[in-house]
């Protein structure tokens, strides 16, 4: 007897890093590529929504339509909820989309968004944690890291790291930087 085989989780991917690192420049360029995919991008609510406004098709408080196919949502209050609503839509084909890209706000501690997909059972079902991309501005790296918890979290949560700005800080200091970044988190690739 063979059991019917289960539908394959939704992919999701936290895109974090601190103030200024480049998140939002990173998503509109995701958002902005001809790749063919369809994202459902959940943006946090404590930071301005920056997307493109040449990018959003129709938009109403908590959801819009980007002209490439994917979905935005701002968490205005509960992650569990918005997921809900995301999945429920998209059972009754009211929003299609492949993937999900949950960006932070540049203070956030990844912890609790990842801890959702594990703690809360119907989310855990139908969506799949995939990866924590952290972005870290090499330029203010160092001083963020000394002096803020949440970028130290950010870059020890991260499955993989992303240097941004590294065009301001030499060959050397980017060398001093990656290894701070291995030593905070051994197992991130850094790109």
């Amino acid at each position: 007897m063979t059991t019917p085989a289960s539908p394959a989780k939704i992919p999701v991917t936290v895109l974090t890093g601190y103030l200024g690192a480049g998140k939002t420049t990173l998503l509109n360029r995701i958002l902005s590529e001809p790749h063919g995919k369809k994202y459902a991008v959940i943006v946090n609510e404590f930071g301005e929504i920056g997307i493109d406004n040449e990018l959003v098709v129709n938009a109403d408080e908590e959801v819009f339509e980007m002209n490439n196919g994917c979905i935005c949502c701002t968490v205005r209050g509960d992650l569990v909820r918005i997921l809900g609503e995301l999945r429920a839509k998209r059972e009754a084909n009211e929003l299609d989309f492949e993937r999900i890209i949950i960006e932070t706000t540049g203070m956030a501690d990844p912890g609790p968004v990842a801890q959702t997909f594990f703690m809360d059972e119907d989310i855990g079902s139908y969506y799949l944690l995939d990866s924590i991309v952290t972005l870290v501005d090499a330029k203010h790296a160092d001083q963020q890291l000394d002096d803020f918890r949440e970028a130290q979290e950010q870059v020890g949560f991260a499955d993989r790291i992303l240097l941004s700005k590294t065009d301001l800080i030499s060959a050397g200091e980017q060398e001093q930087l990656k290894a701070r970044l291995v030593k905070m988190n051994p197992r991130a690739p850094i790109k």
